[in-house]
C-alpha cells in the first residue's frame, strides 16, 4: 500500500506510517456521472489540505485523538470515467485495508464510490447497517443511462450483484434526506423493513435515541455525502440544498451512535471545492477527524 508524502497526507506532519496506522484515508475522486455542479474530482485533496488547519485537541473529547488513532494516507490514483472498473480498483483497494485490520476512510468523488466501498464489507458482516447522511434518498435504479450513478449510490449499495447476495440483508439508516424522485418510491415502499428514513423537513422531531436504534448491536459503514448539511453551510457540491442538517446534528447522531454500535468504515464524498472559498473544504476535513475521534476514542 504506497502511502502519501506527509506533506500531502490528512493531518499533515501529525500523520503516521501505514504499519502504525489504525485508520487509513484512500483519496478516490472519482467524477464520472454528476449531473449538475462538477469539481468532486477534486474533492479529496482539498480535504486533505485543509486538514493542516484542524485543530487537533476535541473539547468533546478532552484529548488530542490523533494520538490515540494513528492516521496515515493513501496516494490518490489515477482514475478513470470507467464506472464500474474503477469501483473494482476501489473496492480491492478498501479490501486490503480492512483485511489489514485497519479502518478504511475513502475521500470522495462523487457518491457513486459507496458501490464499491460496501462491497468488502458486505462480504465479512452478515448484519451491516449502512448509516447515511445525505439530501438525496440515491434510491434510482440507474439514472440517465448510468446503472452506477451518483444518484443511484444507496441503491446499488442494498441490491448490486457486486455485494454477492448480501445486499438484500443490509439494512440502511439515512437522515436528512429531502429529494426523492416518484421513480424511487416503489423501491422504498417494498423495502420498508429495511430502509429507515428520517426526512429534513421533520429534523425538529427527530429523537436521536430512536435513530440509532437500528444500529444497537450492529457493525455500521458511515457514508456522508456533504450535500447532507444545508446549503448555507455547505455550498461547495454539485447539489446543494436547504433544510439540511448542521454541525451539531450530525455530531449528536454520530456520537450516540457509537455507544450502540461498531463503526467499521466510512466515507465523505462530493465536496465539490469552491475557489478561495475554504470553509467547506475545512468542514468536510473536520467532519472526518470528528467521526474518527468518535469511532476510536471512547
Amino acid at each position: 500500500m504506497k502511502t502519501a508524502a506527509k506533506e500531502k497526507s490528512f493531518l499533515d506532519e501529525d500523520s503516521v506510517s501505514y504499519d502504525k496506522a489504525k485508520a487509513v484515508i484512500i483519496p478516490f475522486g472519482l467524477e464520472a456521472s454528476v449531473t449538475y455542479g462538477g469539481g468532486t474530482s477534486k474533492g479529496p485533496q482539498a480535504m486533505i489540505a485543509a486538514s493542516p488547519e484542524i485543530e487537533r485537541f476535541d473539547e468533546q473529547l478532552w484529548c488530542e485523538p490523533f494520538k490515540q488513532i494513528g492516521i496515515a494516507t493513501l496516494e490518490e490514483p489515477k482514475i478513470s470515467s470507467d464506472i464500474p472498473k474503477e469501483l473494482d480498483n476501489l473496492a480491492k483497494t478498501v479490501r486490503n485495508v480492512l483485511d489489514d485490520g485497519k479502518f478504511p476512510f475513502t475521500f470522495g468523488g462523487e457518491h457513486s464510490i459507496t458501490a464499491g466501498t460496501i462491497r468488502p464489507f458486505a462480504e465479512k458482516y452478515d448484519d451491516l447497517v449502512i448509516l447515511h447522511f445525505d439530501a438525496h434518498a440515491d434510491l434510482r435504479d440507474g439514472y440517465m443511462g448510468e446503472h452506477y450513478s451518483h444518484a443511484s449510490a444507496l441503491r446499488r449499495c442494498l441490491d448490486d450483484d457486486a455485494v454477492k447476495n448480501r445486499g438484500e440483508h443490509i439494512e440502511l439508516v439515512s437522515c436528512g434526506i429531502r429529494n426523492i424522485s416518484a421513480e424511487e418510491i416503489p423501491f422504498l415502499e417494498a423495502n420498508r423493513n429495511r430502509i429507515h428514513i428520517y426526512w429534513g423537513k421533520d429534523k425538529k422531531d427527530w429523537d436521536v435515541k430512536k435513530i440509532v436504534s437500528h444500529l444497537q448491536g450492529r457493525n455500521v459503514y458511515l457514508t456522508f455525502d456533504v450535500d447532507g448539511f444545508d446549503s448555507s453551510a455547505m455550498p461547495a457540491t454539485g447539489t446543494p440544498e436547504p433544510g439540511g442538517v448542521f454541525w451539531p446534528d450530525v455530531v449528536e447522531i454520530i456520537t450516540q451512535a457509537v455507544k450502540v454500535c461498531n463503526i467499521v468504515g466510512a466515507d465523505v464524498n462530493e465536496l465539490a471545492p469552491i475557489k478561495g472559498w475554504h470553509a467547506c473544504d475545512f468542514l468536510a476535513a473536520k467532519l472526518v477527524y470528528k467521526i474518527l475521534s468518535l469511532v476510536f476514542v471512547k
